[in-house]
């Protein structure tokens, strides 16, 4: 079929309904001559007159009824699924695949999606909860969420989370059983719970800054995890020193069962960004969930 021929159908469809050339062309938003070439070129095609013409009127042959019979339904099915698609664009509707930490998931996302999902029952969300920074477009993701610091810089990235610490706590039993730290140089003399980090499968090294000199420690302990929850399990439980982000250990601070060590040396950094390949228009799911997650400076705001 030419490329043409849906357009040339539907010329036809509009000549039989209106039974006027000009009524059709301005319907169609062409000219009579146009119009009549197009009828013309499309009956020499099928081989059959599909139009009874005369001075005053136009009417459908035998064959020309029978094409409207089966164009009509078929035209109507066309507008109707057109009709769904402009409606999926004012309505969000769909799947949002998204690819985060599992501290970013529990903190910034799970809170955001719990308030925005309910009232829009057509959006999924798929939380692909990994350490590791994965290629959202080779693997087919609509975003991920990562530190600001972790963001490539040929993403667009939309901040939706406040500034993060990472702390170095210990549980009271442990500190009252050898001097605190005064320096991030005196976590050799300590049991360290390390952290393997899921891209390259290395030991993370614990990060500090103090008057805009940053020094990077490598720790050794007794235990190494891959999971942030279980490091806070096991500074609880005693087994050494740990560094966490400071929201997720604040509760047991305040409660007394953990203690903050080396704070000075522990400032804030860019928290949690939202990242994506490009600033082409959005697909309404894709941007009913940015909005939702966009950090306003108190929290994410729900839709």
């Amino acid at each position: 079929m030419r490329r043409e021929a849906l357009s040339d159908l539907a010329a036809f469809l509009a000549v039989a309904e209106e039974r006027s050339f000009t009524r059709a062309a301005a319907r169609l938003g062409t000219s009579q001559s146009a119009l009549s070439h197009t009828l013309r070129r499309l009956e020499a095609e099928l081989g059959l007159r599909l139009l009874t013409r005369t001075t005053r009127s136009v009417a459908p042959t035998e064959a020309g009824e029978r094409l409207i019979e089966t164009l009509r339904p078929a035209f109507d099915d066309i507008d109707a699924r057109l009709a769904a698609l402009s409606e999926l664009r004012e309505k969000p509707a769909g799947t949002v695949r998204i690819t985060t930490g599992q501290h970013a998931a529990r903190t910034i996302l799970w809170p955001a999606l719990a308030r925005l999902l309910p009232a829009y029952p057509d959006v999924t969300v798929e939380l692909n909860v990994d350490q590791g920074l994965r290629d959202i477009v080779a693997e087919r993701f609509d975003a991920g969420v990562r530190l600001g610091e972790q963001v490539a810089k040929d993403m667009v990235a939309v901040r939706i989370g406040p500034d993060l610490r990472m702390v170095v706590v210990g549980a009271p039993g442990y500190l009252a059983a050898r001097p605190a730290p005064a320096t991030p140089h005196d976590l050799t003399r300590h049991a360290c719970i390390n952290l393997r980090l899921p891209t390259l499968g290395g030991l993370y090294a614990w990060e500090f800054e103090k008057d805009g000199r940053p020094l990077n420690v490598r720790v050794d302990g007794p235990l190494v995890l891959n999971d942030l929850e279980l490091i806070l399990e096991a500074a609880l439980a005693g087994l050494g020193l740990a560094i966490l982000p400071d929201d997720l250990v604040e509760p047991y601070v305040r409660e007394g069962r953990l203690t903050v060590v080396l704070e000075d040396w522990c400032p804030p950094f860019p928290g949690y960004h939202l990242y994506y390949p490009s600033r082409r228009q959005l697909a309404p799911a894709m941007a009913l969930v940015v909005e939702a997650l966009r950090w306003r400076g108190g929290r994410t705001v729900s839709a």
